[in-house]
This record gives C-alpha cells, structure tokens and sequence, in this order.
C-alpha cells in the first residue's frame, strides 16, 4: 500500500471539490474556523468512505448487523484502512454502565475477586467456613420445621440457552414441578415456554414440600427429600417459605458457623449489578431509587391539609384531595393535629405519619409518600407516571448505600476491602491497592496476570488525565470529552495497528498541564503504525503534529478549501492561514488593559461539599466575567453545574432538580435573572433547528402570513409550520424526506417526492415575499438571510446575534440532530442576548469555547464582554487559556484531581494567579500574560 491517502474531488457539505494527500502512519491535525469543513473532510469524508468500504468488503450475513453507510459525495480516495471515530458524543444514556464496564476493568476485577476473594459473613463478619451436607439438613429442619415450604433443587442458575435438555432430564428423573425463572408452573409448561436462547435463565426442580408445624415423625421423611434436593442442585438448595414468598439459600459451599448463613458460590457472576445473582434486590444494581420527595408534595408548608397543602393530590386528575380526605382528617386526630393546621407547625411525628403513614405501628394510613409510590407502580398511564415523577428524586439505595450489589457479595473481601471499595477508589489509589496485596502463594499466582491487566488498562487512564475518575463513575454522568477520552485509553490497550483513527477535538475538558500527556498517547497510537487523523484547535496540540490541514477561509459557503498544509512550521510561516497567524503571534486575542472590579457586589457560595469539594466558600464578584478553572477532576463542574446552576434554577424558577451539597448561597438578592447555557442539545429531532429554537421563524412565519395573498387564501401564521397540518406537505409531514424499509439492510432515506425535500405543498410555495418562498429562506445561511431582512427589525436581531456568535454560517432550516455541541451551546447563546437583559443578570457557561478556532474565541469574547459592561455576570467555567486570560476574575480549584482536589488554589485576577506558584493554572497564565505584554 502507498504512504498517502489520495482524496480527489470531496464535495460533502461545503468542501469545495478539494484534492488533498495525507500522510499515513501520522498524527495528521485538521484545523480552521468554525464550520469551515474540518468535521465534512474528517468525519463525513474520510471516515464515512474508510468504514463504508471496510462494511461493503464483508459479508451479506454480517452486513445486516453493522450497516451499509451511504458513499460520500466524493471522487475516490485511494489508500484508506478500516476506520474507527472517536467523537465528542456522551458516553451513553444507560444508568448501568461505569467507567469499569466501559473499559472492562471491573470485568478483570470479578475474576480477581471469584477467584481470591475470602468470604465473611453479611451479619457478623466472620470468616464463612462450608458446612457438610449433614450439618445442612439439622439448620434447615431447626429453622423451618414450623413452616410450609417447597424445597427447591437449583439446576439452572442465570444461564443463557433454551434448556430444553436440562428439562428433559428433569422429566425422565419423574419430577414434573419446577420454577423457571421465578415462575412455578408444572414441567410440561415450562417445556412450552420456549425461552429465548439469547437470555439468562434460572429453574428449580421442585423436589417435595413440608405443610406447617411438622412433627418429628415427619422429619425422616423431610430429610429425604433434603438429601435428594441437595444431589440434584449438587449441594445447594433453596427453600421457599410459601407464606412469606421468600427464598433461603442453603449450600455445602460456604456457612456462617456463628450465624449459620448459608451463601452462594463464589462465582463471576456474582460481583455484576447487572445479574439478577449479584445486584442490591431494591434497587436492581442500579444503586439508586425514586423516592418521593416531601419538599416537592408540599412546597409551600404555610399551607393546610384543608388548603391542599398536598400538591399532587390538588393538581392530579381524579380528585383525590377530596376521597383523601376523610383518612386525613382521622390520621390527623390520631396524631393530635388539625388538618386546618399549616403544615408548617406539624411536629416531626406527625409529619412522618402524614408521609408515611402508620402501619408499620399497627395501624391502617398508607401516607402520602406511600400512596404515589403505589400508584406509579400500579398505574399503566405513561402521563399519570410522568406526573408523581415530578415529586420524586433520585436517591441512593438505603439497602445498598448506593453500591449496587447484595450485601452477601459486599462481605466477600479481599485485603480487607470489597469489590465496591475498591471500585469507588480513585485511579492511582487503586492501583497503589492492588501493588501492596498480601495473598497466599496460590492466590498470588492467580493475581498477577489479572493485575497486570488491570494496571496496563488504567495505567492509560492516568496517562491521558483521568486519574480522578473511580471505577464505579456512572457512564451517565461522563462529559463528553471524558467518554472520548475513555474510548480512545481502550483502542491504546487493543494494540491494534494498521488503523485509520478520526477524533474530535480530544483536548475538549483538558487542562493545559495535561495536554502533553495526551499528545504522548496520540503519538503512541501513531507509533503503532496507525494513521490518527485529529480535528483541534489547541496551539500545543497543533504544534505537535506531523501535518496540519487549515480549512478555511472562511465559514459555510466561504469555507471548504484547504487554505493551507503542510508541517507546523510551513503553516506558521504561510500568511495566508488564520491559524498560522495566530500561532506566529501575527494576530493574538489581546489581554485587556483594565480588569473591570464589579459593583462591589458578591454573591458567596458556602460551604460548597459536593463529591470532593472540602467545604469551601466561595465569593463571585458580580459585575464581571469569572473564569472557573483548574486541572480536571479538581471540582469546576461539581461548584458550578451541581451547586450553583442547580441552586439558582431552584431559587429563581421553584426546578426540582436537588443542588449539590452547601450551607446556602448568600447576596442572590443582588441578581434578578440566573441563565445557564451547556452544550446539551437544543432538540432531538430533524424538525429542530436554529429558527425555531431561536424563535426567529415565528417572527418569519408572520411576514408570510402578511402577503395579500396570504390573507386572501386564509393562511395564517400555523399554516407556514412544517410541524402541523397546514401549509406542510403531508405526504412526509414536513420532513423533506420519506423513510423506506430495507429489511436487514439500514433504512433508507429519500427525497420526498412530493416535495422534493422542501417540506411544504405547492399552496404553500407559491406565497413569496420579496422574491422567495418560506422553503428558500429555510434554505438560506443566518448570514444570507441577515441581508434578506435587514429592515426587519425584529427578524434582523436575532439573526445578528447568531452571525455575532460565529454562526452565520449555519442554514436557518439545519435540523439539529447535526449540530456540535458547541454549536447548540452558541445558539442558546444567541437566543438569551437576544432577549432583553435586566443588567443583573447572572450568566453560567460550560467550555464555550469546545469546537472554537482562535479567531471564533475572539468574537465570543467580544459578545461576553458586551453582556458584563451592561452590569450583567458571566461565569465560565473554562480550560482554554485564550479566554482565561482575559477573565476579570479567576477561581481555581485543585490542586489535583478527584481526593486530592476540590480546594481554593488561587483566586483573583490573571495576574495574581499567575503569582501562585501552586496553580497549575498560574504557571501557564505566567508565560502568556508575559508573552502578551512583549
């Protein structure tokens, strides 16, 4: 094969036809301004043709699972390999997965647990010793011979496959009851059941049962069937207690000789909290639960049962206030209070009966919180169930304590920690652990290869600045630049060679210090005889590559050409490249003269404790721009997301989202307004774009119901929405295109033919103002259609606001499924400036600068800048040391990551950050603030 990768005539999106050779088995960086075609060569170019073809070479069979991508819009590109991504989306949306599950970790830490773990007891702790079979058959008839039970013999325990085998065997042995997977049911059903092969499966023979108070004359005979149950579930049984419908697990295994507490086997299986076998029975091993939330049922405890204090109870349909009532009324007069009393002035007691009711004391009131837990389990309305959601939160499992797993598996140790301790240790903590075990000879056999997996895998983690993290992290709760990062630690440990890689922007959530440790794992993935394609922006990342690509000039239609290439050195010297501008110094964000003081105002966050934050205080000066900043894992999100975002949303708009832990948050009465712009999505869906989210598609729809023609034929505002019946073409309802089944191959997309993918019936297009149709002005880039209204006032400042984020590049009718994060972040932007603002109004913004060239960060610094000289606050929490430095005032946590974070590093403006000699964050801003003033 060549040493390039030839692409002649790209065309996808706004590439300009380009012809371009990239060197293989090299960290290639492809850079420019926003929307000028990086992510259409990288992604939608070289890795859609490198994956199709790489799908197109395999089998029909095999094809049906992976999918058959479309070709690009592109000549041909010769020397391609099979290609992986490794983008910026969240890792997933499952509450299952970890950071152990997705780098398999936790797997290897199973098999070091089923095979070296001891066993102690869940009730005293004692080391768990086996019991004979004998020893067995005595504990069952002492602790149960007053009962009605089944003796159940195990022979199938969460295993995948039909079984029908197992079942046959069981029928020929002449038993024709058994338990398959929870069910009792004769054999015959069960033979009819046709379980699923795919799916784990658990039977139970039953073997005989025992009626209540059996005498001893029924105990040899009991014991018969013991010793038979046992053979058949070879040494483990199970007794079910038919009154109380609960199991007991018994097992020649492992016994408590203090407690007699039989556990199951050691096994792999066993340390998962996605099996049935391992996970908390409460929570599902998910560590969580919904509980209903007193402060959400009553929100306002100035207010009377009388009063309807009860929220859900007054606002839910049905009336149940009022068939309340009467239960109320009698638990009030039980526990001495009136329901004409604010709840307010109720007691602790009579609080707890009113929400929990009272028949774990004999008596016969569900409680409040009991009765919406019972109805969300009951009810089969997903609207019903959606609204006692809105007075539940997520808590930790009280049964658990949130760590997923039964409490026989968390009694299974090894070095006096189990498997959920070690999981919650953070990185380097763990591996520490794992070097300083002290196992027997034959254990220590066992655990080497094992550890030595283990350290290889999260030794990477550390390498590429996740050293914070812990095992047990919910993949959930992963940005998306950690979830890169993660998937891209695993392709390193996979050894693979020969691989074209595509990331994006994989610098996004790290700290300048740990910049360089990311480039060492990008060029050893290179190393390894890989191609590794990068799209970034970061100087240092630039600096380091092989070949650099700069798109540009400029954004949509005034990019897609490759403005230059070359070594870094080439591009530094080429005047006619942005980014060799700013890296020579040519062009720089200039570091403000003045740091604006504030109003003398502040607002003070106290004794912020969440995660690893160690109970700080925290002062924001209002009236200026606040950059939170430090390593990752140092506690930026964890202040701002969790406790300040969520605190405000919470004091200004009554959200039920629960804030972090704090003492409060002191001077609110000095702001008015708290607007909180992430990267999230501004909508799920194709029919989502900038127009609609911004509200200027509203204002546009307006001027076409407007025409005289318009009035006319009766088309109002509704009918120019391609969401509802009207003006849209119904044959796609608007969409532009159709969808066409294809079997096993994906489904197809086409252009409706109706239509032609231009959403609206022929009525509807022949309404033109000012030369065009509502399908031209969805077509038309913000910038475009900025000309097209410039006397339209309320049009034309929505619109300048989205061209002064950078966006004016983006078609107003761009469906929002294809928009980057930092795009959706921007158009939030835009939508907030362009409402009117109070001039005390606090602004909270996460990395708005993830996907923005130099030239884009200068812009939004100019608009963030506008928004503080109005009296407003900006609070950015932010890595990018362009934007740092022109902050007016600095927090910076640290000084590490995860344990070793969450404290008050430095705090002031650059320049006196820069004096820390403890800041990471002040050591990098040193040189620049420096390098700024030459």
């Amino acid at each position: 094969m060549g040493k390039l990768i030839k692409i002649r005539g790209a065309r996808v999106h706004n590439l300009k036809n380009i012809n371009i050779d990239l060197p293989k088995n090299k960290l290639v960086v492809i850079t420019g301004l926003s929307g000028s075609g990086k992510s259409s060569l990288a992604f939608d170019t070289i890795f859609a043709e490198g994956q199709r073809l790489y799908v197109e070479s395999l089998s029909t069979y095999a094809r049906q699972f992976l999918g058959l991508k479309d070709k690009p819009e592109v000549d041909k590109i010769e020397g391609l390999s099979p290609a992986i991504a490794i983008d910026q989306r969240p890792a997933t949306n499952n509450p299952r997965s970890t950071v152990g599950t997705m780098t398999e970790v936790y797997d290897y830490l199973r098999i070091l647990f089923a095979k070296t773990g001891e066993a102690h007891c869940p009730s005293c702790g004692q080391t768990i010793a086996k019991k004979n079979k004998e020893q067995i058959k005595e504990q069952i008839w002492r602790q149960h011979r007053a009962e009605s039970v089944f003796l159940l013999a195990p022979v199938v325990r969460n295993k995948k496959g039909a079984q029908k085998n197992i079942l046959e065997r069981v029928k020929e042995a002449k038993y024709s009851q058994v338990r398959a997977d929870g069910y009792f049911c004769s054999l015959d059903e069960a033979l009819e059941m046709d379980m699923d092969k795919n799916r784990k499966h658990s039977i139970e023979v039953i073997v005989g049962d025992k009626e209540k108070d059996s005498d001893d004359k029924k105990k040899e005979e009991f014991l018969k069937l013991l010793d038979k149950a046992l053979e058949i579930g070879d040494g483990e049984v199970v007794v079910y207690d038919i009154e109380k419908q609960r199991d007991y697990n018994y097992s020649e295994n492992l016994v408590c000789p203090r407690c007699n507490i039989g556990l199951m086997p050691i096994e792999n299986n066993i340390f998962s909290f996605n099996s049935p076998l391992g996970a908390c029975r409460a929570c599902g091993g998910l560590g969580v639960k919904l509980e209903v939330e007193p402060d959400l049922v009553v929100p306002n405890k100035n207010l009377s049962l009388a009063e309807g204090a009860i929220r859900p109870w007054s606002r839910m349909s049905g009336n149940i206030q009022e068939s309340q009532m009467p239960e109320l009324v009698e638990i009030s007069k039980k526990y001495g209070f009136s329901v004409d009393t604010p709840i307010k002035d109720l007691n602790k007691k009579q609080q707890g009966a009113l929400f929990y009711g009272d028949r774990e004391m004999g008596g016969e009131y569900e409680g409040v919180a009991n009765n919406l837990l019972r109805r969300y389990k009951e009810t089969e309305s997903d609207y019903i169930r959606g609204e006692i959601e809105k007075y539940m939160r997520k808590k930790e499992c009280s049964d658990c304590q949130g760590k997923r797993l039964k409490k026989e598996v968390l009694s299974i140790k090894i070095g006096e920690k189990n498997i959920s301790d070690v999981a919650q240790m953070d990185l380097p903590k763990m591996l520490e652990f794992l070097a300083n075990l002290k196992l027997a000879a034959r254990a220590k056999q066992i655990a080497e290869p094992l550890v030595k997996e283990i350290k290889e895998r999260v030794g990477v983690l550390i390498n590429i600045g996740l050293d914070y993290l812990t095992l047990d992290r919910s993949a959930v709760t992963l940005s998306g630049g950690e979830a890169a990062k993660i998937r891209l630690s695993t392709q390193i440990t996979s050894d693979l060679s020969g691989i074209l890689y595509v990331l994006d922007e994989p610098s996004i959530g790290l700290h300048e210090r740990d910049n360089q440790k990311l480039i060492y794992i990008l060029k050893e993935l290179r190393d390894l005889e890989n191609t590794v394609v990068v799209v970034e922006h970061d100087a240092t990342i630039i600096r380091e590559a092989d070949w650099v690509v700069d798109m540009g000039p400029g954004a949509g239609r005034h990019g897609g050409m490759v403005v230059a290439e070359g070594g870094p050195k080439e591009i530094i010297k080429n005047k006619g490249s942005l980014t060799g501008d700013y890296l020579s110094g040519r062009k720089n964000i200039e570091i403000p003269k003045i740091r604006r003081k504030g109003n003398g105002k502040k607002i003070t966050i106290k004794e912020a404790s969440e995660f690893n934050l160690k109970k700080i205080d925290i002062d924001i000066p209002l009236g200026t721009m606040v950059c939170i900043t430090g390593v990752s894992g140092s506690g930026k999100s964890t202040l701002v997301e969790d406790i300040l975002s969520k605190y405000l949303a919470n004091y200004f708009y009554n959200t039920k989202d629960q804030p972090g832990a704090c003492k409060g948050i002191d001077g609110l009465e000095n702001i008015n307004k708290a607007v909180t712009i992430d990267q999230s999505p501004i909508g799920r869906t194709p029919r989502s774009n900038a127009a609609t989210y911004t509200g200027v598609f509203t204002n546009i729809r307006d001027l076409f119901a407007r025409v005289p023609e318009a009035r006319i034929k009766g088309f109002d505002q509704g009918y120019f929405s391609f969401n509802v019946k009207g003006g849209r073409c119904e044959a796609c309802q608007g969409d532009g295109t159709m969808s066409v089944e294809m079997n096993f191959l994906p489904d197809l997309y086409l252009e409706c033919e109706d239509c032609h993918g231009r959403r609206y019936n022929s009525e509807a297009l022949e309404i033109y103002w000012r030369g065009k149709n509502i399908a031209d002005v969805l077509e038309m880039t913000v910038e475009e259609a900025l000309r097209f209204f410039d006397d339209i006032s309320l049009v034309k400042n929505k619109l300048k606001v989205l061209n002064d984020v950078g966006l004016g590049y983006l078609h107003l009718g761009q469906s929002a499924p294809t928009l980057s994060g930092g795009e959706a972040q921007r158009i939030k932007l835009a939508t907030e400036l362009s409402r009117r603002d109070t001039g005390r109004t606090l602004y909270i913004l996460d990395e708005p600068t993830i996907g923005l060239h130099f030239e884009d960060v200068r812009k939004l610094l100019n608009i963030l800048n506008k928004l503080v000289d109005k009296g407003n606050t900006v609070v950015v929490v932010e890595h990018n040391m362009e934007m740092i430095k022109c902050a007016d005032h600095i927090i910076d946590l640290g000084p590490e990551g995860g344990d070793k974070g969450g404290e008050i590093v430095a705090a002031g403006t650059p320049e006196q950050v820069a004096n820390i000699k403890k800041s990471y964050t002040g050591q990098y801003l040193k040189d620049i603030l420096k390098a700024g003033k030459k």
